[in-house]
């Protein structure tokens, strides 16, 4: 190729915040704040008020259940209308989704008429919202900031989700708390997030109509969605360093992140603390991802990604596994500050490198495969919850932490994740070819 005809490589601005410099990046980022706001909001609720209704733990564990499972057959779909449809029109959908299940929730307790059974219901219709919302998300913001600056783009995403759980569990807690306002009016202050939200969706830039050259090189798309679910597993497990990541990374949200869930019984019912506090004991876990969340943005597209990932995954599962032997309150607190803190170094990294290592066609239903960790998370959540009633809360979080730990380890093993064992002939993140093997530079594929 002539040097006329290679393209001229954009001028990348490197810093914490360098993607806000895109244009749509601020109102994308902005929509998820307010999105973010109001579903952590829910997820305290949904668990305070499951909780109240039943006093059991494999209550709560059974309205993960069906999030998960709604999340497990969502996101494969979500993933496929993300690479067939406008992902800013999959955007607004969801999302106005997720506000009505808050109104009618609302709605429900303030009249008195909530059962258990609409806590399912809710946790079924979020969890397919989710699926839609979260890959659609990723790959947008992909096509709006590029592969260049896609790691920070991610996690200054994950800077505005962890932001929020800093305060907006324990406004939820508190308000919940408060008898003029109450579950039900919670509920509603949610809805309001989420109506925000929305209001920002619709001012993203519609996607530019495709030229007629580009649907002529575009892949075949196949009129069946469970088809192209198929291949996009089949493109996955044919390049071994993405299957790799997607397998660990499954297990260790699955079953590192299903602490969470068990907030309501560890606060309430090991502690006897009120539900304000389940929603600090939310906060305490934001308060460590948000401080390393700006530092990460400035080198999250580092070569040495793969490294960090792997230590920051081992001092999560570690950390899970702290939080069970944790004998007080503020122990667990501060434990659980640094969990939030692995957690998002472990997240951020792990989705831009699975990016990186996708090309255009693939990337929402490769983004979906990685978010169906926590569709595993709600399915897992129901064994756990009976387990802790048999054998006791603190040992099944020990154990959750002790498996997220045995995987990163795997992955370390067999991936070179760890210092020492990183192969000489290793390719930065964003250097992979088409089978996930030789080390191609991104900018020679064009």
């Amino acid at each position: 190729m002539s040097s006329s005809a290679t393209p001229t490589a954009p001028v990348v601005t490197r810093g914490a915040f360098s993607s806000f410099q895109a244009k749509g990046y601020p109102t994308l980022w902005w929509a998820g704040l307010f999105s973010f706001i109001s579903v952590q909001m829910q997820f305290l609720l949904r668990g305070i008020l499951a909780w109240d209704l039943t006093g059991r733990e494999s209550a709560l564990g059974l309205t993960y259940l069906c999030f998960g499972l709604a999340l497990l057959i969502a996101t494969p779909l979500g993933g496929v209308a993300s690479d067939r449809l406008s992902k800013r029109a999959v955007l607004i959908v969801s999302q106005a989704a997720l506000m009505l299940v808050a109104v009618i929730m609302g709605v429900a307790v303030l009249t008195g008429v909530v059962q258990f059974w609409m806590l399912l219901v809710a946790a079924v219709v979020q969890g397919a919202s989710f699926g839609f919302f979260g890959p659609a998300r990723v790959a947008i913001a992909a096509e709006i900031v590029g592969r260049e600056q896609l790691g920070n783009a991610i996690t200054l995403s994950l800077l505005s989700m962890n932001g929020t759980r800093v305060f907006a569990p324990a406004l939820a807690g508190v308000l919940a708390g408060v008898a003029t306002i109450g579950i039900g009016g919670a509920y509603l202050i949610a809805a309001i997030g989420s109506m925000v939200s929305f209001s920002y969706l619709v001012r993203l830039p519609k996607p530019k109509p495709t030229s007629a050259a580009s649907q002529a090189t575009a892949p075949r798309r196949s009129a069946n969605p469970w088809v192209e679910i198929v291949g996009g597993v089949q493109y996955v497990l044919a390049r071994r360093p993405l299957r790799r990541l997607v397998i660990s990374s499954f297990f260790v949200i699955m079953f590192g992140f299903n602490y969470v869930a068990f907030y309501p019984a560890l606060i309430k019912g090991e502690y006897g603390l009120g539900d304000e506090w389940v929603g600090y004991i939310s906060s305490a876990s934001a308060m460590g991802a948000v401080v390393v969340s700006i530092p990460l943005a400035a080198r999250a597209d580092s070569v040495w990604a793969k490294v960090a990932m792997t230590i920051a995954g081992l001092g999560f599962g570690l950390g899970v596994a702290g939080v069970g032997a944790s004998p007080t309150f503020w122990v667990t607190f501060f434990v659980i500050c640094f969990v939030g803190g692995a957690t998002t170094i472990y997240q951020s990294l792990s989705n831009t490198m699975a990016m990186s290592m996708t090309d255009d066609a693939h990337q929402g239903r490769v983004q979906s495969l990685m978010q169906l960790s926590f569709a595993g998370f709600g399915i897992a959540a129901l064994p756990l919850g009976v387990l802790a009633e048999w054998i006791g809360l603190r040992p099944t979080i020990m154990v959750m932490g002790a498996i997220a730990t045995l995987s990163v380890v795997l992955y370390g093993v067999f991936e070179g994740g760890w210092p020492g064992l990183r192969p000489k002939s290793a390719a930065p993140i964003d250097t992979v070819d088409d089978n996930g093997a030789f080390p191609v530079p991104i900018a020679a594929r064009a």
